[in-house]
């Protein structure tokens, strides 16, 4: 796609003023930060035991040497690549989404936090987003670019985040659709309830 056609493209999806406020930014980005990261932290343990998990359910990897390996370098490397992802995110929501978007977003629900979290993976999931991951797991490991087997492990850590934040961003969406249920339902019955006392 032509640079200027991915311009207008992105022009297109701007229908309001972007943030312009530096302050209101700042506080912007360290709420997307926090919320996604909330979501995303697990302590080492079951970080292990989830990539462990993971390798063997996709038969990713046979040799459990690797697996091993893996599952130990991965976990420790998960909240920086997060934090560094994350700001990549804020940076590319603060390029195209309109100021009063990122505000609803970033009030601070559970419903909203969810919509964050899915539009995170759907950033993830895009084609720049899987070659800088891929790229960022192999400057991490400090493997060398021609090492065929770390590039293997830096491409299946890649998957595994992937999988994880789709996972996450299920959950998120399945609460905010059982808490919108349950306001509903309240709503209903208060009108039921109202219409008995008239």
């Amino acid at each position: 796609m032509p640079a200027d056609s991915d311009a207008h493209a992105t022009d297109s999806l701007v229908t309001g003023a972007l943030v312009a406020d530096a302050e209101l930014k700042s506080a912007m980005r360290a709420h997307i930060t926090n919320t996604l990261m909330e979501r995303v932290s697990q302590d080492d343990a079951r970080r292990v035991e989830a990539l462990r998990e993971y390798l063997a359910v996709t038969q990713a990897v046979t040799d459990l040497g690797a697996a091993d390996t893996l599952a130990l370098m991965v976990p420790p490397l998960m909240p920086a690549l997060y934090r560094r992802w994350i700001g990549m995110f804020a940076e590319r929501l603060f390029e195209t989404a309109p100021q009063a978007q990122l505000e609803i977003l970033c009030d601070g629900s559970e419903e909203n936090g969810g919509a964050l979290a899915l539009a995170f993976v759907m950033f993830l999931e895009s084609e720049r987003m899987e070659k800088q991951m891929a790229e960022d797991l192999r400057a991490f490991g400090g493997s060398q670019a021609g090492d065929a087997r770390e590039a293997q492990m830096a491409d299946l850590a890649a998957s595994y985040l992937r999988a994880r934040v789709t996972t996450l961003a299920e959950k998120d969406a399945e609460k905010a659709q059982t808490a919108k249920a349950a306001k509903a339902k309240l709503l209903a019955k208060g009108k039921a309830k109202g219409r008995k006392s008239n």
